[in-house]
C-alpha cells in the first residue's frame, strides 16, 4: 500500500486521537473530573486497539474502534449539553465527579487571562483550612474551553469513523480476493 492510503490516514487519526485524549486526561486529572477521567482512560485503550488493528491487518479491532468512535461522540456531545447547560444539566453540579467532591474543570480557576484570588475563611485554622477563591478577568470562559475539547474529539472520532469503515472494507476486500476458487464437486464414476 502506498504512503496516503486509507490505512496511513487511519493511523494517523489514531495518533492524533491519543494525543488529544492524553492532554484532555491530564487536564481532567488537574480538576479530578473522574468521570472524563475514567472515559477517557477508555477511550485511550481502545483508540491503541484501533492503531494496533490497523498496523497488523485486524478488521475486527478496527471494528470495535468503530463502534466506540460513535459511544465516544455520544459521550462527547454530552458533555458539551453539560457546560452548556442544555436540557436542565447544570455545569455546577458535581455529576462528572461522582459526588466525591466540589471539583469543577481546571480551565475554571486557570483559564486564559483568569486572575485568581483566594481569601481564607475567617474562624476556620489547621491544615484542613478552606479559602474562597474568586476568579476575573477570564479571556475566555472555561465552559468553552470545553465545548472546544470535546468538539474537537468529535470532529477527530466522526472522520475516524469514515476512514475505519474505509479500511475495513479495504481489507476484508483484501481478504476475499486472496481466497482460492472452491473445488469442482467430486463426481464418484462408478
Amino acid at each position: 500500500m502506498g504512503c496516503c492510503t486509507g490505512r496511513c490516514t487511519l493511523i494517523f487519526l489514531c495518533a492524533l486521537q491519543l494525543l488529544a485524549a492524553l492532554e484532555r486526561q491530564v487536564f481532567d486529572f488537574l480538576g479530578y473530573q473522574w468521570a472524563p477521567i475514567l472515559a477517557n482512560f477508555l477511550h485511550i485503550i481502545i483508540v491503541i486497539l484501533g492503531l494496533f488493528g490497523t498496523i497488523q491487518y485486524r478488521p475486527r479491532y478496527i471494528v470495535v474502534y468503530a463502534i466506540w468512535t460513535a459511544v465516544w461522540v455520544t459521550w462527547n456531545i454530552f458533555i458539551i449539553c453539560f457546560y452548556l447547560e442544555v436540557g436542565g444539566l447544570s455545569k455546577d453540579s458535581e455529576l462528572l465527579t461522582f459526588n466525591i467532591s466540589r471539583h469543577q474543570s481546571w480551565w475554571s480557576e486557570n483559564g486564559p487571562g483568569c486572575v485568581r484570588k483566594e481569601a481564607s475563611m475567617s474562624g476556620i485554622k489547621g491544615l484542613d483550612s478552606h479559602s474562597y477563591v474568586s476568579v476575573i478577568g477570564c479571556a475566555l470562559e472555561y465552559r468553552y474551553i470545553e465545548v472546544m475539547h470535546s468538539s474537537f474529539q468529535i470532529l477527530i472520532a466522526l472522520v475516524g469513523f469514515v476512514y475505519a469503515c474505509y479500511v475495513v472494507s479495504v481489507f476484508t476486500e483484501e481478504e476475499d480476493s486472496c481466497r482460492l476458487p472452491p473445488l469442482p464437486p467430486n463426481k464418484n464414476i462408478c
